[in-house]
């Protein structure tokens, strides 16, 4: 029989001041909040357990502007908990403590468990990327801008020795977009560079289909939510008529009828974003009723700070992944936390630099 404890819970925010203008088709981001969430048992303080909670602004469904009023009380409610000391069955207590209306807490929360039930390291359950320093391959992001600054982060992600390139689309004007998508393709074929794109549900339903088109000339892998979430009929025939792969993101936000969604809308692939999705175990759910229906996936990262990073690598690391990740964000920060993510070649890894504590 496992333990049972009561914690104590507390909380550290910090605002991240991103090294750029990050456009998105929300708007640009210039600070980014994110809470880290301690755990800690009255009788052993040395040994502590770190989540981070990080919603993002127009995309997650707890993000709200008394959202740390809103978790502290939660927090105090979790501290009042009796907890099963137990990593089998740890992520369904949280699940029935923590509401699904707010995903990036439930996700702090399995984490600083976790942590703290492994030894306070920073690892939450067997994986190689933690375990055996085995890299993951990533795809190099490029942000929304003007033609120049995205060129040049092109170049900069060919130069670093990226081999999947992702970039953002919608913000500028699309014959503009499909130019920097073919001074990529005109040096590199779809062998040795895959390509993605993201428009964040820039498209409308009229112009999705010919756009799609002109994407698939060019050898695109797949397009991120090519319209607005919530559209299903217009969704579910995109997806059955489409000239190139469709991965759906924000549609899954928010979701609690996941078999319905991929049923209906029989995506080609789906994007996983754990701190938007509800953490571990939504995202484990996920996973599982997606390879039962053939459809892709790759996990990505959401703008977390590097605590959340790490925990989200090791989740992808726990299935193997053969395909890029959406891992590459943990430089875009001035005043990240140090840690052992290292990025280099177009992976990410976890090395011997020690974590700088939160604070």
């Amino acid at each position: 029989m496992a333990d049972s404890f009561r914690f104590q819970f507390s909380l550290i925010k910090r605002v991240l001041q991103f090294r750029f203008d990050a456009g998105t088709s929300r708007g640009v981001l210039k600070t980014r909040e994110v809470f880290w969430i301690k755990v800690t048992h009255p009788d052993d303080q040395e040994k502590v357990g770190w989540g981070e909670a990080a919603p993002l602004v127009g995309l997650s469904p707890d993000y709200r502007e008394d959202f740390e009023q809103v978790i502290s009380a939660q927090l105090e409610k979790l501290a009042r908990e009796t907890w099963e000391v137990d990593t089998s069955s740890v992520l369904d207590q949280v699940k029935a403590r923590v509401p699904f209306e707010l995903p990036s807490l439930r996700f702090g929360v399995e984490m600083a468990l976790l942590d703290w039930i492994q030894g306070g390291k920073k690892r939450f359950f067997p994986n190689p990327f933690f375990d055996e320093k085995k890299p993951i391959p990533i795809n190099g992001l490029i942000w929304m801008g003007d033609r120049e600054f995205m060129l040049e982060q092109i170049d900069q992600k060919l130069k670093e020795g990226f081999d999947c390139i992702k970039m953002k689309i919608g913000a500028i004007d699309f014959e503009q977009e499909l130019a920097l998508l073919s001074y990529i393709r005109k040096q590199f074929s779809k062998d040795q560079i895959i390509l993605r794109v993201d428009a964040n549900g820039a498209f409308s339903p009229m112009e999705a289909m010919n756009k799609l088109g002109q994407l698939a000339e060019l050898d695109i892998h797949s397009i991120e939510q090519p319209i607005r979430a919530g559209q299903w009929a217009e969704m579910r025939k995109l997806c059955r008529e489409t000239p190139l792969p469709i991965a759906l993101d924000e549609e899954l936000i928010g979701t609690k009828e996941k078999e319905l969604l991929l049923d209906t809308l029989k995506p080609q692939h789906i994007i996983l974003k754990p701190t938007l999705l509800g953490g571990f175990l939504e995202t484990q759910q996920w996973i599982s009723l997606a390879e039962e229906r053939g459809i892709g996936w790759w996990m990505t990262s959401a703008l977390e700070s590097n605590i959340g990073l790490n925990a989200i690598s090791q989740l992808a690391s726990s299935y193997d992944p053969k395909i890029p990740q959406g891992l590459g964000t943990g430089k875009l920060y001035h005043n990240n936390l140090a840690s052992p993510l290292e990025i280099e070649k177009g992976q990410i890894r976890y090395g011997d630099r020690l974590w700088e504590n939160p604070a």
